[in-house]
């Protein structure tokens, strides 16, 4: 496990699913410049750009956060037994590795408080529900699952229209909803003094980042909203699932000045481990480190 990040009387750890690579690159960036590529390998391989493979190397994991009052676990990666024909690394997972991290990390899934999703693509809600007797039931019988509320109708819409190409909606996600479990909420939601909700949209419609902490002692736990540290150099470039990569651009470019040369950590979904850094500029975009 990877050691946690304490913040005074708030704690952030992690628990990985899954790394390695998973696309080549110029699938997951469709615009990136052969060149520009050039110029960077030096420092993208082999950590974040797989060497011999070309593929672009990703992380899954949740954020678990711990306040005072709840432990909340951010993002619930792929899960198991779920059929993703189009992921085949994905399809019908059968791994104990995300159970035994979390169980690392002193963990049950009766302990978690809240859980919240920053955008509902698949590989963010697979553990919200497991294979039961044959149905999907909720992992974590005891949390309120938090979803963005335009996120939230806008894949319903979509899964309703052609559920044969959202199935993690049938499997993950509606269940939930079915449960009464759902919390739907703005995507500038606030749980507590600790906690908040920092709208992000791009990647997705409404995604949204989660701020934990305050002053000089906090983290921003991204979500999608950066892939790869690529994407802070360049902050316009876009990838494939994006929903309006222009839009996820300014994004990018916005939260990447607000939280530039402080102390906030940035928590990153997919970078490969330990996946956090700060941010601080190079030239006309950012480094995270």
């Amino acid at each position: 496990m990877i050691p946690s990040l304490d913040f005074g009387d708030v704690t952030i750890g992690q628990v990985l699913e899954d790394q390695g690579p998973f696309m080549p690159v110029f699938d997951f960036f469709p615009t990136l410049d052969p060149e520009r590529l050039d110029e960077h390998r030096h420092w993208l391989e082999p950590v974040f750009v797989d060497p011999v493979t070309q593929y672009v190397n990703l992380c899954v994991q949740s954020y678990i956060v711990r306040t005072p009052h709840h432990t909340i676990l951010i993002d619930s990666c792929v899960g198991n037994h779920k059929p993703r024909p189009t992921r085949p690394m994905w399809n019908m997972m059968d791994s104990s590795r995300y159970e035994d991290n979390f169980k690392a990390a002193g963990l049950r899934f009766e302990d978690i408080d809240f859980v919240m999703c920053t955008h509902l693509h698949t590989d963010h809600v697979g553990w919200n529900t497991r294979l039961e007797d044959g149905r999907w039931v909720p992992t974590f019988p005891k949390a309120r699952y938090v979803f963005a509320d335009r996120e939230l109708a806008y894949w319903t819409e979509r899964a309703n229209e052609t559920p044969e190409k959202c199935g993690w909606m049938i499997d993950s996600v509606f269940p939930i909803v079915d449960a009464q479990k759902a919390e739907i909420v703005k995507s500038d939601h606030a749980l507590n003094d600790h906690v908040h909700l920092v709208p992000s949209p791009g990647h997705t419609i409404d995604h949204f980042c989660v701020h934990v902490g305050s002053g000089t002692a906090d983290a921003l736990i991204t979500g999608d909203m950066v892939h790869s540290p690529l994407q802070a150099r360049y902050p316009e470039l876009g990838m494939f699932s994006d929903y309006d990569s222009a839009m996820a651009g300014r994004t990018r470019r916005l939260l990447f000045e607000d939280y530039c040369d402080t102390s906030t950590f940035l928590c990153t979904a997919h970078f490969p481990a330990p996946s956090t850094g700060r941010v601080t500029r190079w030239e006309d975009g950012f480094r995270i480190d």
